[in-house]
């Protein structure tokens, strides 16, 4: 997770949901993620299928240059991405794991913008009701934000959270044994030209 706002958002997400497989939308408050609410969505399932904005941040629709709430989240995305990110969605609904990517959009210059998409699920004891909680944010914001909206949004590398892959450790390196001398944190061994 690169952006702030990500980090942030699934820390607290990770925090509340303790055991469980995901936390209840009433745990979250916005309070502990106020530095991370202009980037922060809700979606909510549509009864005729897909999920449509419930809450969208201020930065978010600055993005699109528009209001979000009510909107169809898959509207956001270029056609020949649509059933991919339907899948995507889906399985955070149903499957209660979340996923992190890399999106790329395009404005109507066609310049592009390189951003973080942060998508978990929130239980609820109707599973018609569920929720997601997400996170879009700009790597690096263009000087056209808020002027030219983003359209077409394009998926590249997705990591999904299990909890099998979030605490997985580095391995500890062990120098090898032998006449090794530490200095300024590294091992030096004494070599050299013969």
């Amino acid at each position: 997770m690169k952006h702030p706002s990500t980090r942030l958002v699934f820390d607290y997400w990770e925090q509340k949901r303790g055991q469980r497989l995901a936390p209840e939308r009433s745990d979250i408050e916005p309070g502990p993620i106020r530095a991370a609410l202009g980037d922060t969505f809700i979606l909510g399932r549509d009864p005729r299928g897909g999920h449509h904005f419930r809450l969208a941040g201020t930065r978010l629709c600055a993005l699109f240059c528009r209001e979000l709430k009510g909107a169809p989240f898959i509207e956001l995305w270029a056609a020949s991405e649509r059933d991919s990110m339907l899948r995507q969605v889906a399985a955070v609904s149903e499957e209660s794991t979340g996923f992190v990517a890399g999106v790329t959009g395009r404005n109507m210059d066609r310049a592009t913008i390189d951003l973080e998409l942060l998508l978990l699920p929130l239980a609820h004891r109707d599973r018609n009701q569920a929720r997601l909680l997400g996170v879009l944010a700009p790597l690096v914001a263009p000087y056209w934000l808020g002027a030219n909206s983003v359209r077409d949004l394009t998926c590249g590398s997705v990591r999904h959270l299990s909890r099998d892959t979030l605490h997985v450790r580095a391995p500890r390196l062990v120098p090898i044994s032998g006449n090794g001398r530490l200095r300024r944190g590294l091992v030096v061994y004494d070599g050299g030209r013969s």
